[in-house]
C-alpha cells in the first residue's frame, strides 16, 4: 500500500506592487460592482475587504431590508454614517465598499475625502439593471419600476459621485479587467512595496 500523496502547497501570493496611502473607498450605485471588485482588489493588494452594509447589519442585528422597514431610511443613513466613520478612523488600511447612498451624505462624503481615497465605479443604466435584477435584497428597487428608479438615482447621484477622487468605468468586461483599471487609477496615490 503506497503512502498517501501530500497535497500540493498552495501557490504563493506575490506581494502587491504598491499599497494605497489611505483606505480605498468604493462608491457608486447598487449593481456597480463595489463588493465584487472590492473583494478582488483587496486580495490583489493583500488588504482586508470590508463591506459597510455587512457591518451595518452586524451592528443592528438585522438586515438592511428590516432596518428600512422598521426604522425608515433616515435611521438607516444615520447608522451608515456612524459605521463608516468608525471604519475610516479606527480600522487599519483596508478596501471599503459603501452602500449606494453613503456618498450622498455630506458628512460621510467629507470624512471619506479626509480619511480615504474614493473611487467611483461608474456603470450605465443597462449594466445596473442587469446586475440588480439578479438580486432581491435592494430595498429602493422594491416599490416601482426598477429601470425608472435606477434612472432617477442616476440623475440625482451621478453629479455627487463625480466628486470622488477617481472614476473607473464598470462595464460588462470581466471583474478582473475592472480591478486592473482600479489598480491603475490608485497607483499614483500609493506607496511602492517592492
Amino acid at each position: 500500500m503506497s503512502a498517501p500523496s501530500a497535497s500540493p502547497a498552495p501557490a504563493a501570493i506575490a506581494p502587491p506592487p504598491f499599497l494605497p496611502k489611505r483606505t480605498v473607498v468604493l462608491v457608486g450605485l447598487m449593481g456597480a460592482g463595489k463588493s465584487a471588485i472590492g473583494r478582488r482588489l483587496a486580495h490583489r493588494l493583500g488588504l482586508p475587504f470590508i463591506d459597510a452594509d455587512t457591518e451595518i447589519e452586524a451592528a443592528a442585528g438585522c438586515t438592511i431590508d428590516e432596518i428600512f422597514a422598521r426604522d425608515g431610511e433616515a435611521a438607516f443613513r444615520a447608522a451608515e454614517r456612524r459605521i463608516i466613520a468608525r471604519l475610516l478612523t479606527e480600522r487599519p488600511l483596508h478596501i471599503l465598499a459603501t452602500g449606494g447612498g453613503a456618498f450622498m451624505d455630506p458628512e460621510t462624503r467629507a470624512l471619506i475625502r479626509d480619511k480615504g481615497l474614493s473611487v467611483w465605479l461608474k456603470a450605465d443604466l443597462d449594466i445596473l439593471l442587469a446586475r440588480t435584477a439578479r438580486r432581491s435584497h435592494r430595498p429602493l428597487l422594491k416599490n416601482g419600476d426598477p429601470r425608472a428608479i435606477l434612472q432617477r438615482l442616476i440623475d440625482v447621484r451621478y453629479p455627487v459621485y463625480a466628486e470622488a477622487d477617481l472614476t473607473v468605468i464598470s462595464d460588462d468586461h470581466p471583474p478582473e479587467y475592472t480591478v486592473d483599471r482600479v489598480m491603475e487609477a490608485i497607483a499614483p496615490h500609493s506607496v511602492a512595496t517592492l
